[in-house]
């Protein structure tokens, strides 16, 4: 069974930065193609940004591109999301995800933004 805990979250003020990580266990990481969602309070989750397993293919939305990235290290089994030039509108729950067949999902980390 897939196992995923991101940890990285907390209270930021606009313009600053966090990165998130998203530690993977029971499953061949690299395996996997793994992406990042987030949920705002009375919105839906919404896509952030997806990696191939390779790292070779990346995708991101549109609300955060130039600002966030994702990276991955198979070797220690963990995706990241480094976000610059926060906005109080990036403020939600975040969530990775592993998919192969099947899509895991974590527990989420709160990341909020002050203006």
């Amino acid at each position: 069974q897939v196992q995923l805990v991101e940890s990285g979250g907390g209270l930021v003020q606009a313009g600053g930065s966090l990165r998130l990580s998203c530690a993977c266990s029971g499953g061949t990481f690299s395996s996997y193609s793994m992406g990042w969602f987030r949920q705002a309070p009375g919105k839906e989750r919404e896509f952030v940004s997806a990696i191939s397993r390779s790292a070779r293919t990346i995708h991101d939305a549109a609300s955060v591109r130039g600002r966030f990235t994702i990276s991955r290290d198979n070797a220690r089994n963990t995706v990241y999301l480094q976000m610059n030039s926060l906005k109080p509108e990036d403020t939600a729950v975040y969530y990775c995800n592993a998919n192969r067949l099947i899509t895991y999902w974590g527990q989420g980390t709160q990341v909020t933004v002050s203006s």
